[in-house]
């Protein structure tokens, strides 16, 4: 079975104006033969997130109209704009909106699904995107809507604001995207107001970025995040809100929102591997986004210099939002009408820095979590995520079901580079059933092909192991492939175990179940309202590489090594002297030497 929602990589589409125009031009003719005798454009199958959807056409007929003069447009933008204000600007209360500060506003909003009371809680988003495809109609107004309706909107645009800001707690479901969102809506309708009503709409807007969420963002492997749905990062919103932070930036010139996005762009370069497939998240932990992070991957990606279009969109929404025929919703509209007036180009190359929370090299990386254990690995177009056992999840030895990954103080870490290999060494203190505290040396090292890793620790008792991984999925193409297989050698013994019995709290990867439906199973709420990182966390045991000690170590320490990517022999051989703890292989030798003045371990890299 293949991942639903990780297909291509973003910067594989063409971004050319001509590209452009032909996406424009398909919208305008599937929006021609749809229009309703009312002038609706909505999809004929939207139920949920409708609110701001006919608008949405609206907004892409307006640019499409600015850009080519389509003579057949004019009457169309007239007809649907007519409709939205008509049909779709709610000033009754919802029955059941649980987040009202004030009753009986007859301010406008924007609802979720029309039914009244049917699904209330979504209408503070679809109210922020409505007033972000109103802007943008405002935007492209000029020689093409009439002055009393361009008036109108203009009044429904800031009264959106004014329930979003007043009438309403602000970002009651705690999402970054969308609180982000409203922001830009703020800021963009400001552009459209008198220098009177203009300032204190932007100082709003602004002041609700800096209190509301850059105070509460969320500290994950050494970045400030906005929150998102709980958590620090989602894979399908984070790069999203990165998408607002960019248009945010790009209509105020306010530099927090740039080194907001830099910090963001970081961080999901760190965490995503070359392939472009990441795993986590606390609304959707699998679920990607497509058109909607464009402009953010983009954006950033060009400012910090890396390749952030790697990311696996789904491309059944590369360009716009759809429904399950294929046919065009209006959803989002604005990120496709923001990506077309940003003409920044993609950074295609990776960022060649060191990254603490990451190794990647050529087809290789390493994505280490927030305690340096690594949270997933990418090595032979394969990647492996975190196994289970006991509760315990992660990388690391194993000894009487207590696995050693977690740090009882300050973890260390050094880089390095030679002759083609990449390395970092990762060394952990560690205290384990018996009380005593150990030190973990973790050794990964990649030619940007394969990749080594070396797991050195003081002797353990018992029959220890190297629990070396999940085998998940694998890159197919332009899909991910679920798996339960991966190429791997180990200079020990080297066994694949599964789950002995079965339940949700057991995940067998021969089992055709993606590891997001697992999680969800686990969380205390349904997919759309739970948690599936913290879902996740409940998982009792998994299937598991499982390392065999090297032989011939140092009496004093249990060694371990396994390369992932190849399934060819692998012989290490490891020492202990004056100068530390000496790995050879046949394609390199590194010493792990001692700490230096300041308690950083050495490393020294030499190629064979």
């Amino acid at each position: 079975m293949h991942l639903p929602h990780q297909r291509g990589p973003l910067h594989d589409l063409p971004d050319t104006p001509e590209a452009y125009d032909a996406v424009l031009a398909d919208v305008v003719e599937q929006a021609l033969r749809r229009i309703t005798p009312e002038g609706g454009l909505e999809h004929p199958d939207c139920v949920d997130d409708i609110g701001d959807t006919s608008l949405g056409i609206t907004s892409l007929l307006a640019l499409a109209w600015q850009r080519g003069k389509d003579p057949r447009l004019p009457e169309a933008v007239r007809r649907s704009l007519a409709f939205h204000l008509r049909e779709r600007v709610y000033r009754e209360d919802n029955p059941g909106y649980p987040n009202l500060r004030v009753r009986d506003s007859r301010l406008p909003y924007a609802r979720y699904t029309l039914a009244a009371g049917a699904h209330p809680i979504g209408d503070w988003p679809s109210t922020v995107w409505a007033l972000l495809q109103a802007v943008n109609v405002l935007d492209s107004a000029d020689g093409l809507v009439d002055d009393g309706p361009r008036a109108e909107l203009l009044e429904v645009a800031r009264g959106y604001w004014r329930w979003l800001t007043e009438a309403t707690f602000f970002n009651p479901q705690e999402a970054g995207n969308q609180a982000i969102g409203c922001v830009v809506g703020g800021l963009m309708l400001a552009r459209h107001l008198s220098p009177a009503e203009a300032g204190p709409v932007r100082a709003r807007a602004l002041a609700l970025y800096t209190d509301e969420i850059r105070a509460h963002r969320v500290r994950d492997r050494g970045a400030l995040l906005p929150p998102e749905h709980g958590g620090a990062y989602d894979n399908n919103y984070g790069p999203i809100s990165l998408s607002f932070l960019a248009q945010a930036h790009r209509v105020s010139g306010e530099e927090v929102f740039a080194e907001d996005g830099d910090a963001l762009a970081r961080y999901i370069d760190a965490r995503l591997t070359g392939g472009g497939f990441d795993n986590g998240g606390p609304r959707y932990s699998e679920q990607h986004s497509a058109f909607e992070s464009v402009l953010g991957l983009r954006y950033f990606g060009r400012r910090i210099g890396s390749d952030l279009g790697r990311y696996r969109g789904d491309s059944r929404w590369e360009r716009h939002a759809c429904k399950a025929d294929g046919g065009v919703d209006g959803h989002f509209a604005w990120m496709l009408v923001w990506q077309i007036q940003d003409d920044t180009p993609w950074q295609r190359t990776p960022s060649e820095s060191f990254k603490r929370h990451q190794l990647r090299a050529g087809t290789v990386s390493v994505a280490f979590d927030d305690r340096m254990t690594p949270s997933l690995i990418e090595a032979g177009g394969s990647y492996l995520l975190p196994a289970a056992v006991g509760r315990q999840h992660g990388f690391g030895p194993v000894t009487d079901g207590f696995l050693l990954c977690r740090p009882m103080g300050e973890v260390r870490v050094r880089d390095a580079r030679a002759g083609g290999l990449t390395a970092k060494l990762v060394t952990k203190p560690v205290v384990g059933r018996d009380h005593v505290l150990r030190y973990v040396r973790s050794l990964y090292v990649t030619d940007g092909a394969t990749l080594w890793t070396t797991v050195a620790v003081e002797r353990l008792d018992g029959d220890p192991y190297l629990l070396a991984g999940l085998p998940y999925a694998e890159d197919d193409g332009d899909r991910v492939r679920r798996t339960a297989h991966t190429e791997a050698a180990s200079a020990g013994a080297l066994r694949l175990t599964h789950p002995e019995t079965q339940g949700p709290d057991r995940f067998d990867a021969r089992a055709e179940l993606t590891q997001e439906q697992a999680a969800f199973a686990l969380a205390a709420d349904p997919r759309g309202y739970g948690d599936p990182d913290e879902g996740w966390k409940h998982l009792i045991a998994s299937s598991a590489l499982e390392a065999g000690p090297v032989p011939d170590a140092p009496d004093d320490l249990h060694v371990f090594a396994v390369r992932y990517g190849s399934p060819d022999p692998l012989t290490v051989t490891v020492e202990r002297g004056e100068d530390g703890i000496t790995v050879r292989t046949s394609r390199f030798t590194a010493v792990l030497g001692p700490d230096d003045a300041h308690g950083e371990p050495e490393l020294t890299l030499r190629p064979s």
